[in-house]
């Protein structure tokens, strides 16, 4: 790419827009040009705005240091400056949609890692690797929207990314019921132990609107485009639990499934292994060569040695074998603010320029 493309990230100060500006410090094809927050962050740098509350594990890249916060209200005077947004707003579900909309409609493509739109029937919700057909909708949306060139389009929950990939990758042996239970880290909720202390040595069995989506949107991904929409598939049946445990990143999960086919332990692995999709076949910057790992050990995938994986873009699995109620149990695990937030929505970002859909200018 001869001039990278100028990227705004909305709710730049959390800690998922940190995790964008980390991930996107040397990024060969994007550059960090405006920050945007909201209004009681406006004016500061940067720098000030986040004060003491850096959460990433690298220094502040010296680049946004020194960048003068937006009021992310201001649409157009953000939009003015890009070319398209990642947005990671901290808001209502209702003030998203409307903010992500009012983005798309000054023609910015809005890459986002919130939920207001993962139902919204033109709007792709995509993991690069499963669906990348579902950015045939955006043409739709579009017609909708009234842009030619603005857009919204979603990364999934942060937690299915631990057995939705592993699913998508034994579709021929038709999983018909999964029972899952993940335990999810306190990055997930936007935290670490400095803010949450509580959850030292603690394990909290809830974790609000999670086991709906986790039972829901691996459905959307599977689902097929018919009419300028997306229509969810009917299986498999999944049922979840979602429990909160003391780590700081990395979702596991512990997953049951049943098949209609046959499947042996042998083919289900190598499976897995040779599983890769569309961002592997173009080489896409923030692509995992390898998407899975199937670990032998029966201790692995483990948080501590294994969240880091393919710098956190890859999936890790283990402890696969028979059951006795079900066919087969396994335990997989991913890096939900990498894999599953902003990574992702990265790698969906490079997926949208590769195949057209961001371009430079307005």
């Amino acid at each position: 790419m001869e001039k990278k493309l100028q990227v705004g990230i909305l709710g730049a100060t959390g800690m998922v827009g940190q995790r964008f500006i980390s991930l996107l410090e040397h990024h060969p094809w994007f550059e960090v040009v405006t920050v945007a927050a909201s209004p009681r962050s406006a004016g500061k740098t940067y720098e000030e705005a986040v004060g003491d509350r850096w959460k990433m594990t690298t220094p502040m890249p010296e680049s946004v240091k020194h960048l003068k916060v937006m009021n992310v209200n201001e649409v157009e005077a953000v939009a003015a400056g890009v070319d398209f947004v990642f947005s990671a707003v901290d808001m209502s579900k209702e003030e998203i949609k409307a903010i992500e909309e009012s983005y798309a409609k000054a023609e910015v493509p809005v890459v986002s890692n919130n939920s207001a739109h993962r139902w919204t029937p033109d709007v792709p919700m995509v993991v690069p690797e499963i669906n990348p057909e579902h950015f045939e909708v955006i043409k739709d949306q579009r017609k909708r929207l009234g842009t030619e060139k603005g857009f919204i389009a979603v990364k999934p929950n942060c937690s299915i990314q631990s057995y939705a990939p592993v699913l998508t990758a034994w579709k021929e042996f038709e999983p018909y019921e999964v029972v899952a239970t993940t335990y999810q880290a306190i990055s997930g909720a936007g935290k670490n132990f400095k803010d949450w202390p509580e959850m030292e040595g603690n394990v909290i069995p809830f974790i609000g609107g999670e086991e709906e989506k986790s039972e829901q949107e691996p459905l959307r991904l599977w689902g097929k485009v018919e009419d300028g929409q997306i229509i969810k598939a009917s299986e498999p049946a999944i049922t979840c639990q979602c429990i909160r445990i003391p780590v700081l990143n990395g979702h596991t999960a512990a997953v049951f499934v049943k098949f209609r086919k046959k499947a042996s332990k042998e083919e289900l692995i190598e499976r897995l292994r040779s599983f890769s999709g569309l961002p592997q076949e173009l080489d896409l910057p923030s692509a995992p060569k390898q998407f899975i790992q199937y670990m032998d050990e029966e201790n692995r995938p483990q948080i501590t040695l294994d969240v880091d994986y393919e710098n956190g873009m890859g999936i890790s699995v283990g402890r696969l074998r028979e059951d006795t109620v079900y066919d087969y149990k396994f335990v997989g695990m991913s890096h939900n603010t990498v894999r599953g937030a902003a990574g992702g929505a990265v790698l969906s970002a490079e997926l949208l320029t590769a195949k057209g859909y961001i371009t430079a200018g307005k």
